[in-house]
């Protein structure tokens, strides 16, 4: 997962003021021509990966709007969480009508009440830990909680893998994480990270990092929960007749057996091909069939659709 800052916009080739409609739209398109399903080419899967990037901040409104103000560094400080008791021991800055400096009865003056003047009365910073309104040394604090987001594709979900990720930290540097995804995981899922969070003060525990899981949308499947769905094309007489048809599924191809007599919407289990449960449990992938017929026929293909049409006693509208 790449980190290094990219015109998003231009990624998905729409304008800085596109509507969030026309921005899912751009990203199923580039989604379906870059998909390593369908597109075999060298950078294909790059490519992939980087426009869906590029969506999973601009379909979010808070992302979007933190990306328009800051660019490059809209993802610096994004997360801080204030450590347990901050507010306990600092008051509550919000609501308890603490203002910045120059408006009176602000900061400037709760730290000067807290610690004194820092400038050189009372023996300076050392005196107000030391023997200030604290009593003695300050208790060690947790560091804070951090949160981030990773995208997996669908094929990531359907299978216990590991991802590699790289984040960058509120001092700009650019952190790297193995990140074991369990089964059963879905849009939404928390994956704690012990102690990769914020540094603690006083010698506490580091802060937690906490990844929530999006599983990309798919150019080929729909999740529904554990299962997934997918739309396979049948001609005619392959829904007439019955057919064996070579069709994806998030562990390769399989071959799927066309009953005859198909309708379109037909629903056609593959058991145990959806998203994990469990370690050896899965939902299902559902194949729906959807009927097509040739834009245009050929001669001979009109005599016969013809002669069919003359001699079949099939009445669709009763």
């Amino acid at each position: 997962m790449s980190v290094k800052f990219r015109d998003y916009y231009e990624t998905l080739g729409v304008s800085r003021s596109a509507s969030a409609d026309e921005i899912k739209a751009a990203y199923r398109k580039l989604a379906r021509k870059y998909h390593p399903d369908v597109n075999k080419d060298p950078g294909a899967e790059e490519q992939f990966k980087l426009v869906t990037e590029a969506y999973e901040v601009l379909k979010d409104k808070e992302k979007r709007e933190r990306y328009d103000a800051l660019g490059e560094n809209w993802q610096h400080g994004q997360d801080f969480t204030p450590p347990p008791g901050f507010e306990s021991i600092f008051g509550n800055f919000g609501g308890g009508g603490a203002r910045t400096r120059g408006g009176g009865g602000g900061m400037s003056d709760f730290f000067e009440a807290l610690f004194g003047n820092l400038g050189g009365q009372g023996g300076g910073f050392g005196g107000g830990f030391g023997g200030g309104p604290f009593g003695g040394t300050q208790a060690p604090a947790k560091g804070a909680d951090h949160q981030a987001s990773i995208t997996i594709s669908v094929e990531d979900a359907a299978r216990a893998t590991t991802k590699s990720i790289s984040l960058k930290t509120a001092d700009g540097r650019t952190k790297s994480y193995d990140v074991k995804i369990p089964p059963g995981v879905s849009s939404g899922t928390k994956i704690r990270l012990a102690g990769q969070g914020g540094a603690a003060m006083n010698g506490g525990p580091a802060g937690d990092l906490y990844l929530t899981i999006e599983i990309a949308p798919h150019p080929i499947y729909r999740v529904k929960g554990s299962d997934l769905e997918m739309d396979v094309k049948l001609a005619p007489w392959e829904a007439a007749l019955g057919a064996k048809v070579e069709v994806p599924t998030p562990d390769g191809p399989v071959e799927l057996t066309i009953p005859a007599g198909t309708s379109s919407g037909r629903k056609l289990r593959l058991r145990d091909r959806g998203l994990r449960t469990g370690l050896s449990t899965r939902g299902h992938l559902y194949a729906i069939a959807k009927i097509v017929v040739p834009d245009a026929v050929s001669n001979g293909e009109r005599k016969l659709w013809e002669k069919l049409a003359k001699q079949s006693d099939f009445r669709p509208r009763g």
